[in-house]
C-alpha cells in the first residue's frame, strides 16, 4: 500500500484513463476521468460511501496505471477500446461481445459480396449489426439473395479462367454472374446500393425506384424484366407490412431499456428507421451486485456503439445517464451529424421506452426461469442422485465409460466427463482396445479402466512430487463417481480393476439400458429409480453421451480400416502408394472415379500401378 500511496501523490489533474490491476498484474477495472487526480484518489478514501462492488474491487487493487489524454472525449474513446480489449472483471461487460454476428458488404472488392461476419475491422467494407443470432443474419441474407442478385461466393474473379462454369446461384437467378462478365462494376454497384437501402430500412425510396424501372422495362416491351421487378416490389412490400409505423417524426431512432438483474441484465433495443420499427435485439450484460440502471445504460451504450456500423439521430433511454453529454459528443463525431440522447417523460416516445422495458423485464424473468430449470437438471440432479444412491457426497465430477465394437473388431472405449451436471468435452478421452480377441466387453472395460486410472495415479504422484497441483495433468484429476455402461458384468470388471490399483474410495455404478436398472458395487439387487427422476435422467444423458462418443470413434476407425483393406487388395499398390492415394484423393469413391491421368499425378504412381487401380474397380480406359 506504501507503493500505491506514493503513486496517488503524483497523479496529474488531467483527463485520462486509469487501469486498476490485481496482484497478478491483471487489469481488473478500466475507468475514465476529467481529473485523474480526483477520480482515482476517491477509490482509496473512506469506503462507507462505496458500493459492495467497488469495495470488492478496491480490496483487490495492488497497482494502477494511467494514460493521460488531451480531452474527456479522447478519454471516453480510449476507455471503450481498453474495456473491449481487456474485458476487466469489475467493468460491466456486454456478454460475448466478440461473438455477435454482423452483415458485411465487402466494398473493398470490385464486385462486393453480402456475408456473415463476427469481426469488425477498420476497412472500407460496410457492416450492419450487431444481430442477436447468426440465424437472423442468415435469414436476412437469404431475403437479400432473393431480392437482389448479388454474389455470395468466395471466388477470386481475377483468377477465373475462360470456360469456368458459374455456380448454382447463377442458374437460379440469384446472381448475375460477374464471374462470366455478364455485368459491369458500375451496374453491379447500383444493386449493392439497393441492398444498403434495404438494410437501412429505406423501403419507400427503393420501391419508387423499382417501380420506375419496371415501367421503363414495360415501355421497352421487356416484359420478363418488368415481371421480375414486379416480384421484387411485392417482396419488399411484404417486408414493409411486417414493420409497424410507430413514430410520426420519421426519424432514425434506437430505443434502449434495461431489465436489471443481480448477476446478469437484459438490454432490449428497438431499431426505428424512418419512423418504422425495422427490428429489435436483446443483449446480455454481466452485472454485479448493487449496480444501478444509469451505470448499466452508460456502459452498454459505449460498448454497443463502439462497433456499431449505424448511429441513429436519436437514442431514447429509460433513465438519465451521467455521461450523456460527452457520449453525445462522441457519437456525433462518429456519425458526422448531431446525435441526441433523450429520456422521454410522456407521449409516444415514452410509450416506446416503456414497451422496450416491458420486453427486457420479460426476457430477464425468462432467463431466471431458465437458470432455475438448468440448475435443477444439473446440480439439482446430482444432489438428487446422491440421495437416491446413498452416496457419501454430491458428485461434482462424473466419469462414464463405454465399449463399442462389431463382432469384436476395432474395439474402442470412451470416457466422457460431466462437471456439475454439464459435459466437460475438453476432458473426454478415447481408447483403442489392445490384445483382446473377439467381442469381450468385460475384458475391454477392465482394460480401459486400468489404463485410465493407472495413468491418472502415475500423473498425480509425479505432480505431487514436484510440488504442483495434482489436478493439472490430463488424467490426474480423479472423479467423484464412476459410471460404466452395462450390467453386473461390466460393473464387476470395472470394480475388480480399480481394487487392483488400490482405488476403493470412488463410488462405482453401472446403468443397464434394457430396464434402466442401476447396479451399485456391494449390492446384490439393482437400484430402481423412478423414470421421472432428475437423477436418473442425468445418468441417462451421461451414459448416452459415452455411447455416442464411443460409436463415433469406432466408425472413424472402421472407415479407415475399410479403405485400407480395399486398397490392400489392389496389385502393385503397396503401403507408400496407399498413403499417397488417400492423401491425394481423400476417399475410395474419389479414387474409384479417377481417370488414368489423374491417378498418374499421385506421388510415386506409375502407369502400371494406375492401370491396376482402374482394372480393379472395373473401369475402362482408352489409353
Amino acid at each position: 500500500m506504501i507503493h500505491l500511496k506514493e503513486k496517488l501523490k503524483t497523479l496529474p489533474d488531467n483527463p485520462g484513463v486509469y487501469l486498476m490491476k490485481d496482484e497478478a498484474n491483471k487489469i481488473i477495472y478500466v475507468g475514465k476521468a476529467i481529473s485523474l487526480k480526483n477520480r482515482v484518489r476517491q477509490y482509496f478514501q473512506s469506503s462507507k460511501s462505496h458500493s459492495a462492488k467497488v469495495r470488492a474491487m478496491v480490496s483487490n487493487i495492488r497497482d494502477f496505471d494511467i494514460i493521460m489524454t488531451d480531452s474527456e472525449l479522447e478519454a471516453l474513446i480510449l476507455e471503450c477500446n481498453l474495456i473491449k480489449k481487456h474485458m476487466p472483471k469489475y467493468n460491466i461487460l456486454l456478454k460475448d461481445d466478440k461473438q455477435y454476428p454482423y452483415i458485411k458488404i465487402t466494398m473493398e472488392e470490385d464486385f462486393p459480396r453480402v456475408v456473415l461476419t463476427r469481426r469488425i475491422e477498420k476497412d472500407k467494407n460496410i457492416y450492419y449489426g450487431p444481430y442477436a443470432s447468426s440465424k437472423l443474419v442468415r435469414d436476412t441474407i437469404d431475403v437479400i439473395k432473393k431480392l437482389f442478385p448479388v454474389r455470395t461466393c468466395k471466388k477470386n474473379l481475377n483468377s477465373m479462367r475462360k470456360g469456368d462454369r458459374p455456380c448454382l446461384y447463377y442458374y437460379i437467378n440469384q446472381c448475375q454472374g460477374p464471374c462470366q462478365g455478364n455485368i459491369d462494376k458500375e451496374e453491379y454497384r447500383k444493386v449493392i446500393h439497393d441492398v444498403c437501402r434495404f438494410l437501412d430500412g429505406k423501403f419507400e425510396d427503393l420501391i419508387m425506384e423499382l417501380k420506375e424501372k419496371m415501367e421503363a422495362a414495360a415501355k421497352d416491351l421487356n416484359f420478363e424484366r418488368a415481371a421480375n421487378l414486379r416480384d421484387k416490389i411485392n417482396s419488399v412490400e411484404k417486408v414493409m407490412e411486417r414493420q409497424k409505423i410507430i413514430s410520426v417524426d420519421m426519424l432514425d431512432q434506437d430505443v434502449i431499456a434495461i431489465g436489471l438483474g443481480v448477476k446478469a441484465s437484459i438490454v432490449q433495443v428497438f431499431f426505428i428507421r424512418s419512423g418504422k420499427l425495422t427490428g429489435s435485439e436483446q443483449f446480455m450484460l454481466d452485472t454485479k451486485d448493487e449496480t444501478h440502471v444509469e451505470e448499466v445504460l452508460g456502459s452498454f451504450i459505449k460498448q454497443f456503439y463502439l462497433t456499431s456500423s449505424f448511429i441513429p439521430k436519436e437514442i431514447l433511454l429509460q433513465e438519465d445517464i451521467e455521461e450523456a453529454l460527452i457520449i453525445e459528443r462522441w457519437l456525433t463525431s462518429k456519425k458526422g451529424s448531431r446525435v441526441y440522447i433523450k429520456v422521454p417523460r410522456r407521449g409516444d416516445k415514452k410509450k416506446l421506452v416503456d414497451m422496450a422495458l416491458k420486453n427486457a423485464m420479460e426476457a430477464l424473468e425468462n432467463l431466471k426461469q431458465k437458470k432455475v430449470i438448468e440448475r435443477a437438471r444439473t446440480i439439482g440432479a446430482s444432489e438428487e442422485l446422491a440421495r437416491q444412491l446413498d452416496l457419501p457426497y454430491v458428485p461434482t465430477r462424473i466419469e462414464a465409460f463405454d465399449i463399442s465394437n462389431i463382432q469384436g473388431t476395432d474395439s474402442v472405449g470412451s470416457m466422457v466427463v460431466f462437471e456439475k451436471g454439464k459435459p466437460s468435452k475438453q476432458d473426454y478421452r478415447r481408447f483403442k482396445v489392445r490384445w483382446i480377441d473377439g467381442p469381450n466387453d468385460y475384458a475391454s472395460m477392465a482394460q480401459v479402466i486400468e489404463r485410465r486410472f493407472k495413468r491418472g495415479l502415475k500423473e498425480k504422484m509425479a505432480l505431487e512430487s514436484q510440488g504442483k497441483d495434482a489436478d493439472m495433468g490430463k488424467f490426474s484429476r480423479l472423479p467423484d463417481l464412476i459410471l460404466v455402461d452395462g450390467g453386473k458384468g461390466q460393473l464387476k470388471a470395472a470394480v475388480s480393476t480399480l481394487r487392483k490399483l488400490g482405488i476403493d474410495y470412488i463410488p462405482t455404478i453401472s446403468l443397464a439400458e434394457k430396464h434402466e436398472e442401476i447396479y451399485v458395487e456391494d449390492k446384490d439387487k439393482p437400484v430402481i429409480i423412478p423414470k421421472n427422476s432428475l437423477g436418473l435422467q442425468l445418468l441417462q444423458r451421461i451414459r448416452d453421451e459415452a455411447h455416442r462418443f464411443a460409436i463415433t470413434y469406432h466408425r472413424s476407425l472402421r472407415g479407415k480400416n475399410t479403405i485400407r483393406s480395399i486398397l490392400e487388395d489392389i496389385p502393385n499398390i503397396g503401403p507408400s502408394r496407399r498413403r499417397a492415394l488417400l492423401k491425394h484423393f481423400g476417399s475410395i469413391e474419389t479414387i474409384r472415379k479417377a481417370s488414368l491421368e489423374e491417378l498418374s499425378q499421385v506421388d510415386g504412381m506409375n502407369k502400371r500401378a494406375a492401370l491396376s487401380i482402374i482394372e480393379y474397380f472395373g473401369l475402362n480406359t482408352s489409353d
